[in-house]
């Protein structure tokens, strides 16, 4: 797995010594001309990279979390994923992926027990966080701020922070239990997405399915998916 760290440091703020011609201003006021007055601009510091946090829990459809993976690259996210031992299970009933295969598809991998992580902290700047999928357990550590592991440590991070956050829960039917801990995730700030297929869409495949999914969540961390059709709205 690739090492936790962040792999795009913030650099130094630099400060270039230039002319008061270069300036257009001269910070010492009366002694412009000064040969001996020096003067200063200071470089606009680089922005940050626009990093997404997915977290993968053990319930069915995994599929979820690999596309909402695809699509993020395509639009230029940075990825940060952490994978629950459970999830990775799932990974090996559901699809040909190897783990391996799997964090590759991610700019950043994280260990569930390396708590000490970069997603685990408020001040590691992030747009947002997606669970795909997110199972019962999974949901009901984050409602109740159970941060037992990585992905639910940056869960309750990104709700702290008042972020973005998508769970893509995947469990039916409901007990009260269920929808209670819906009810808890929410008043802190999340968002429940239940995966529910689209079919006004008339997708040809299940592919069409799961991508239009993976891109409904994306939109709602405001990352706009070229090329998904939309109800009403003309196809890009």
């Amino acid at each position: 797995m690739t090492p936790a760290a962040d792999p795009h440091p913030s650099p130094t703020p630099n400060h270039a010594a230039t002319s008061p011609a270069d300036t257009g201003a001269n910070l010492a006021g009366d002694h412009a001309g000064d040969p001996a007055e020096t003067h200063y601009q200071a470089q606009a510091r680089p922005q940050p990279p626009r990093r997404l946090i997915v977290g993968i829990s053990g319930a069915t459809g995994v599929a979820y979390g690999v596309r909402i993976l695809d699509l993020a690259r395509t639009v230029g996210l940075e990825t940060h994923l952490v994978v629950t031992p459970a999830a990775q299970q799932t990974r090996g009933y559901e699809t040909d992926l190897s783990a391996a295969d799997l964090a590759a598809k991610a700019d950043v991998t994280y260990r569930p027990a390396d708590i000490g992580a970069a997603i685990a902290s408020g001040s590691f700047r992030t747009i947002g966080m997606i669970v795909a999928p997110c199972s019962i357990r999974t949901l009901s550590a984050i409602a109740y701020g159970v941060g037992d592991n990585l992905l639910t440590r940056a869960a309750d991070v990104t709700l702290k922070e008042r972020r973005r956050l998508v769970l893509l829960a995947r469990e039916t039917p409901l007990t009260l239990g269920h929808l209670r801990a819906m009810a808890a995730v929410t008043e802190s700030g999340g968002i429940v997405m239940p995966p529910v297929p689209a079919f006004y869409l008339r997708p040809a495949n299940l592919d069409d399915l799961v991508t239009h999914t993976a891109a409904r969540a994306l939109d709602l961390l405001g990352v706009d998916v070229p090329g998904q059709p939309r109800w009403g709205e003309p196809q890009d």
